[in-house]
């Protein structure tokens, strides 16, 4: 991939930037451009997630002349359709709107990052640059996010109440029920 590397000239502060629900992945990245983003695809309940956090939060410094997007894919459902994603985390490299590669790698680190935009774009990585514990606290969270997942909870609400209302309804299990055992007449 030819990417365009970006101007950096007044820029002190490389950090990865976090698209939350209203932003559009589509407004960030120039069609008509040879620019190249790395977009990752997350969760924030996703243990794969969050583990790899801060490995991608120290990119921006290691690459400063590419910028780095992540977005939630639980609430970009229709990106994460359209690029692809099926498991998190994804990462893919655009350049200008188009995607042009996917990180497929188990071994989710910095070295291993480096190496893949390294042999995509042909862009060193400055060598001075590891893991912090500022990677640790962010932008991308490090922890996990817990909460209910509603969607699940009302899917087994579903679920037992279905089975409740098919095992009432079964010829078979009506003799189980007192006073099922015969006719009534009225």
């Amino acid at each position: 991939v030819n990417c365009e590397e970006r101007n950096i000239t007044g820029i002190d502060r490389f950090t990865l930037q976090i698209l939350n629900v209203s932003q559009d992945l589509m407004e960030f990245l120039n069609p008509n451009s040879s620019d190249c983003t790395l977009v990752l695809f997350y969760t924030p309940w996703c243990h794969f997630s969050a583990s790899l956090a801060p490995h991608f939060n120290s990119l921006p410094r290691a690459f400063p002349t590419l910028r780095f997007l992540a977005l939630d894919a639980s609430q970009h459902s229709s990106l994460s359709t359209r690029f692809g994603t099926v498991a998190v985390p994804n990462i893919l490299l655009f350049q200008g709107a188009k995607p042009m590669a996917r990180f497929n790698h188990t071994d989710r680190t910095l070295e291993t990052l480096k190496d893949f935009i390294f042999n995509q774009t042909g862009i060193e990585a400055k060598s001075d640059v590891a893991v912090t514990e500022e990677d640790w606290e962010g932008p991308l969270p490090s922890v996990l996010t817990k909460g209910i997942d509603w969607l699940l909870l009302f899917s087994l609400l579903f679920l037992a109440s279905f089975v409740m209302y098919a095992t009432v309804r079964t010829e078979s299990i009506r003799w189980l029920i007192p006073g099922q055992e015969h006719e009534h007449q009225e």
